[in-house]
């Protein structure tokens, strides 16, 4: 679906809606989301007063928050506008009122833009040093972005599936986004000898290598945040971003959590067991650790099907406890790309604070929080919005994005 891009300018910035960036002079001015939201407010609205309640309602819309959560963002804007330096003043205070944009403000472009979509995939196969036959799929163009590998997925049948689609979708915008089903998953083959996180890492080479992409934004979701840590380390020239959602450095053996590691010896059991033979219902405890926060039966029961079809019994219990023995947290201070992590607040598979052990460790990362209980963000929840804003940020731009530039800068031929 077409949209217009609008671009306006104000004193030396210019603040281009669709592009979703704030420049001074050509250059880029940092913004987190609800500041880049509440400018963009005031500046559709310049001249105008828009109150508190105006503002909550818009820029947090539905969600409930304080009203210091508003003067915490107003005062963050304004520094970045640099209103105390220049003595220039942007946003004038009505007390106890709201705010208005007093600066004068110029529409001075609306380009009217098609973003690329993952429409179709193409799915190939490759083959490791050890003879197991991988799955792969290609979607999208722009900028390489590689999905680490993970449990639970399946090329084929996630593309249409409501708890995976808008991942591929969404994040194939743009970009060009490969995928692949791990060994003893999914398409791939199902007879893999060895599963192990090294075993892992082999295969993310061996995809990368079969689709010919030299350097690429690495994304490693749940356990494959470990396994693209481990290639990042070991193949630094090769990564230029890493991004991080639910993931960990130490799998349960690690953590020093005995009531943890029984909790999940329990569970491996009932796994091993293939105890959802004989109680269906099994597959629903798995189903409300992955998407506690789920509202719609329909999207529950896809995922019990995908457990079904993505794994057997025996091969998730190898995949468990090769999980558990995750330890690549020497390798945190090795990590040399750009590192943006993400972690949903109330996850029960990987605990917030391994996400937050991961942004600590990694020189340089940043941490996003995500207010949710779900470890795989759903396409109708506020945090998926937010999961996109931050990462279309943070990404190279895409050829896309070059051309909307082009066209701001005057430079385009």
């Amino acid at each position: 679906m077409s949209k217009a891009v609008r671009i306006y300018q104000f004193g030396n910035f210019q603040l281009d809606a669709g592009e979703r960036r704030l420049l001074r002079e050509g250059r880029e001015i940092p913004l987190r989301l609800k500041v880049f939201e509440m400018l963009l407010l005031l500046v559709e609205h310049a001249g105008h007063l828009l109150t508190r309640e105006e503002l909550l309602e818009k820029v947090w819309s539905n969600v409930a928050v304080e009203e210091n959560n508003l003067s915490a963002v107003v005062c963050s804007l304004r520094k970045s506008l640099g209103e105390g330096v220049t003595g220039q003043a942007y946003i004038e205070t009505v007390p106890r009122v709201g705010y208005r944009f007093v600066a004068p403000v110029k529409e001075i472009g609306a380009v009217t833009t098609r973003p690329p979509v993952a429409s179709r995939q193409q799915i190939r196969f490759c083959k490791t040093s050890d003879g197991v036959r991988l799955a792969y799929a290609t979607a999208g163009t722009g900028y390489p972005l590689v999905r680490v590998a993970h449990c639970f997925t399946h090329l084929d049948f996630e593309w249409q599936g409501p708890t995976w689609h808008h991942w591929v979708k969404d994040m194939g915008r743009g970009c060009n986004l490969l995928r692949y089903d791990g060994r003893s998953t999914g398409l791939s083959d199902w007879e893999a000898k060895d599963v192990s996180l090294d075993a892992w890492v082999r295969d993310l080479e061996t995809v990368v290598d079969a689709a010919g992409v030299e350097k690429f934004a690495l994304f490693g979701h749940s356990q494959g945040g470990a396994i693209a840590i481990a290639y990042a380390a070991r193949h630094p020239e090769r990564v230029s971003h890493l991004i991080l959602c639910g993931g960990y450095s130490r799998g349960v053996d690690h953590r020093d959590r005995p009531d943890a590691m029984k909790a999940r010896q329990a569970l491996q059991t009932l796994v091993r067991l293939d105890w959802a033979k004989s109680n269906p219902k099994f597959l629903n405890l798995v189903t409300s650790m992955y998407i506690p926060e789920c509202s719609a039966p329909e999207n529950e029961q896809w995922f019990n099907e995908l457990q079904h079809r993505s794994v057997s019994p025996a091969n998730l219990c190898r995949v468990m406890q090769a999980c558990d023995s995750i330890n690549v947290r020497p390798l945190l201070p090795k990590i040399k790309a750009p590192t943006l992590v993400f972690h949903s607040d109330r996850d029960r598979v990987a605990p917030v604070d391994e996400g937050r052990l991961l942004a600590a460790e990694i020189p340089n990362a940043r941490f996003v929080p995500l207010s949710s209980g779900n470890h795989i963000l759903l396409g109708d929840e506020p945090a998926w919005q937010v999961f996109l804003h931050e990462l279309t940020w943070f990404l190279p731009r895409s050829d896309s994005r070059a051309k909307v530039e082009a066209l701001r800068t005057g430079t385009a031929t």
